[in-house]
């Protein structure tokens, strides 16, 4: 038994060999974690994220299997300066009344023609439509043309007298009468000769011409108050229209139109502010005025109007997200310098001021005021290759590059940066090749 236990002892003592098997193990363990760190190492350096043994500066980037083609298209830059909407400038109206103001719009009154500017005296002051400014009296009396001619006559008639020639009294009567004396004597009238003095006793009077009266008389019959014949002449008939017209503004019916009953302007007009207050004397600048229609201006650098060339289209932001479409219809003469001061680091440049309208008013809904943003196109370049700016690489030897689907790297020169895409060019680039995106 003792042999059999010391056999049994020694069959258990001979189990030392397994110790081998286990050395074995860990081995088999450690080279097995070492594969693990070196496998983590290389994905650390294809990260970029190793530490002091990776090269500073290294502008290689990781490789990606995004690919994308080089494409030939149009670009074009646009640009984004401020604005703001509105009514544009405002400006005086050219009140010719004098007296004192009695009654005024308010502020934003849409006044078309016909309509009461202010009152004078309690006179109205109406708008018409017309480009001549109110620059006479409007009315049965000679025009100076007129006056010239009679006064010519009268004199040639002394200098025959003063020669002892004479006129048969059929002659002298037909003279007195065309130069428009109610005498058939063809003696003077009291108090001067002429269509004028004709007019002021009560006869039809000189013809008044000229172009303004042409304007008048197409706002008259605009009005409604028509027989008459739309020209450059105001007749008899000129002035019963005009009595019907003052009839229904509740003045005198004299048939004439004073120099301050009426204010010029080429259309309907939004009242601005007011320079006086009721009861004080009527001024050239009582009243301020834009037009109906909502516009944009934008002071414009003056170092970078280019793009400011009457007729230009431009979108315009609006503060509710929307954009509608602008058209540059003027561009200022003078650039304004910048505010001392006004600026940060005094980077500020002078600045000139561009007129945008916007067709269609609808657009913009009720907006009257705002801060608006305006697109213009700046630089544009047709037929060009390009790429997403972000397929470009830095190249080691300087310059930008493109990696190519089979990882090689061709050197290209940039052009224009636009809508996320640069304009490329180089010997090795081509349409329709496939370049990698970095990632």
């Amino acid at each position: 038994m003792a042999e059999t236990v010391a056999q049994t002892d020694h069959e258990r003592g001979a189990a030392p060999a397994p110790p081998p098997r286990g050395r074995r193990g860990r081995r088999t363990v450690l080279a097995a974690s070492a594969l693990v760190v070196v496998a983590a190492v290389a994905v650390v350096g294809a990260l970029g994220l190793g530490g002091g043994g990776a090269k500073e500066g290294s502008s290689a980037p990781p490789r990606s299997d995004s690919t994308v083609p080089v494409t030939r298209t149009t670009l074009t830059e646009r640009t984004t300066v401020d604005g703001q909407l509105g009514y544009g400038t405002e400006i005086p109206l050219p009140v010719k009344a004098t007296g004192t103001v009695t009654w005024l719009p308010k502020e934003g009154t849409t006044v078309e023609r016909g309509g009461t500017l202010l009152r004078v005296d309690d006179r109205p002051v109406v708008l018409l439509y017309g480009t001549l400014p109110m620059y006479r009296e409007l009315g049965l009396t000679a025009g100076p043309q007129q006056g010239t001619r009679q006064d010519t006559q009268q004199g040639t008639r002394q200098d025959a007298g003063a020669k002892g020639d004479t006129q048969d009294s059929g002659d002298q009567g037909r003279t007195d009468e065309a130069s428009g004396a109610p005498d058939p004597s063809g003696s003077p009238a009291p108090g001067g000769t002429g269509a004028g003095a004709g007019a002021a006793a009560g006869g039809t009077g000189g013809t008044l011409r000229g172009m303004d009266v042409l304007q008048f008389e197409s706002d008259l019959a605009a009005l409604g108050y028509t027989g008459f014949t739309v020209d450059e002449e105001f007749t008899d008939l000129t002035a019963r229209a005009v009595k019907r017209w003052q009839k229904s503004l509740g003045l005198p019916q004299t048939g004439t139109v004073g120099i301050g009953d009426v204010v010029y302007s080429a259309g309907k007009v939004r009242i601005g502010h007011a320079s006086v207050r009721l009861g004080s004397p009527a001024t050239d600048d009582v009243l301020t005025y834009t037009g109906t229609s909502r516009k944009v201006v934008v002071n414009a650098s003056a170092a970078e109007d280019f793009w400011a060339v009457r007729g230009a289209a431009v979108t315009i932001g609006l503060p509710d997200g929307k954009s509608v479409k602008g058209e540059v219809t003027s561009v200022g003469k003078s650039a304004t310098a910048p505010e001392e001061g006004g600026e940060e680091g005094g980077s500020a440049t002078p600045t000139v001021p561009v007129t945008l309208t916007i067709k269609d008013q609808k657009s913009v809904g009720r907006l009257e005021s705002a801060p608006v943003t305006v697109k213009y196109v700046g630089r544009e370049r047709a037929d060009v290759l390009t790429v997403p700016v972000a397929a470009l690489v830095a190249l080691a030897e300087g310059g930008h590059g493109l990696e190519t689907a089979d990882g090689r790297f061709v050197a290209v020169k940039t052009g224009l940066f636009a809508d996320g895409r640069v304009e490329v060019s180089g010997s090795a680039v081509r349409e329709g090749m496939n370049v990698r995106i970095p990632e």
